[in-house]
């Protein structure tokens, strides 16, 4: 017997009052004109809000690009997609439409791999987003459910607490201990809600969820069902269904993937972006995006410290300079992009708060700083090294390698 899953907002049976609901207890999703409890919200408010949110999700923040391209987009959709995969590769990379509108790119890298990953969502496969920490990994996931399925907020954020429920279902325990099990009693996962209503579910940080707890996935991905031994029933997936994963490659061996769940997946990797150039444009955009949420300068101002930021972390992350000339020894943290747009961000912010509004060396070097040394010891001989060796002797440094030193000292 199989068994549908209403989702309805105002349905107080798919409400758990000893667990948090993502999706209702999200600040984001709070409408400042007429909510006084935040616990209280549904997912209407944070359409309401938009713009308002610190953080808006995709499909909100970009709601007039995805639907310009719904309106242009007459290529074959697969079953309740809202965009067809042409339009959602368009929507990742960036591109200009036949009347002129331009469409941002959200992702700078191979085409090809973004190619791939639409794909495989257009399959009966799921897709494993692989890469080292700060390849945008979870940028791309929430893109690519926004432009699938409208909604990137069926969400499991993995950690080593995750439990089962998170990724099945749990279940409303005043209604169970009144009631026994029931279907009014049970609460649907956002797995169990993407299956039921042909979406697009999300599990971030696959690879930091306990073993036992992620081959709860392997019946869903390879027989599309979620049985529930309590009811004698199970749910079925719809047409639409998919999963979006992501892990990253620095997390092997913590909890890895079982072979039986990584055959359901077809992984793609992301890489690193390849040049200084690309790098910076990535995070120029990424700063200047989060920038605007919080009123800060604008990026050009500081254009030539993210580039400083950039090539700092590029050659530590590589060991060695960008000419290829001199090794450099490599500390032990990442140095991802992720944490590039952290100090130029967190630089914009002093620039704004304490200084002119102008980006200047002094204003994320304090950030480098806390990037680089992540082992007292071992990372300030690393970090002091690059900075006597290299940083001092190249042309055109000289203010930027006072900052790192007074910092540093």
């Amino acid at each position: 017997m199989s068994v549908s899953i209403e989702t309805k907002p105002d349905d107080p049976t798919t409400t758990d009052p000893t667990t948090t609901d993502l999706t209702t207890t999200d600040p984001t999703t709070t409408d400042p004109t007429n909510s006084t409890d935040p616990t209280t919200t549904t997912r209407a408010t944070d359409a309401e809000v938009g713009s308002e949110a610190l953080r808006p999700h995709a499909e909100h923040a970009f709601a007039d690009e995805l639907a310009v391209l719904a309106a242009h987009d007459d290529r074959p959709r697969p079953a309740r997609w809202k965009l067809s995969p042409w339009a959602v590769s368009l929507y990742l990379l960036g591109g200009t439409l036949p009347d002129g509108t331009v469409i941002t790119p959200k992702y700078v890298g191979p085409r090809r791999i973004v190619e791939v990953a639409v794909t495989t969502l257009a399959t009966d496969r799921a897709l494993l987003l692989l890469g080292v920490p700060g390849t945008a990994k979870t940028w791309v996931s929430e893109h690519l459910a926004a432009a699938v399925s409208g909604d990137s907020t069926l969400l499991v954020q993995g950690t080593a607490g995750t439990p089962e429920e998170a990724i099945r279902y749990g279940w409303n325990y005043a209604q169970l201990l009144a009631q026994g099990p029931s279907r009014d009693a049970l609460v649907p996962s956002p797995v169990m809600r993407a299956m039921a209503e042909g979406m697009t579910a999300r599990v971030e940080e696959l690879t930091r969820i306990p073993a036992d707890v992620q081959d709860s996935l392997i019946t869903i991905l390879s027989e599309k069902t979620l049985p529930i031994p309590e009811l004698g029933q199970e749910v079925q997936a719809v047409r639409g269904f998919n999963l979006i994963a992501t892990a990253n490659d620095r997390d092997r061996g913590v909890n890895d993937l079982s072979s039986a769940l990584r055959r359901r997946f077809n992984t793609v990797v992301l890489p690193l972006p390849e040049s200084v150039e690309a790098e910076v444009d990535i995070v120029s955009r990424r700063v200047d995006q989060i920038g605007r949420s919080l009123d800060l300068p604008a990026v050009p101002d500081g254009i030539d410290e993210i580039r400083r930021v950039v090539t700092v972390f590029r050659e530590l992350r590589d060991g060695v300079t960008s000419d290829g000339r001199t090794k450099v020894k490599s500390p032990s943290g990442t140095l991802s992009t992720a944490e590039a747009i952290s100090v130029v961000t967190s630089g914009l912010a002093l620039a704004a708060h304490f200084g002119d509004g102008v980006l200047r060396p002094g204003d994320v070097a304090a950030g480098i700083l806390g990037a680089v040394v992540r082992d007292p010891a071992a990372d300030r001989v690393v970090w002091q090294e690059y900075l006597e060796t290299v940083v001092r002797e190249r042309d055109g440094w000289t203010d930027f390698y006072r900052a790192c030193r007074e910092v540093t000292a």
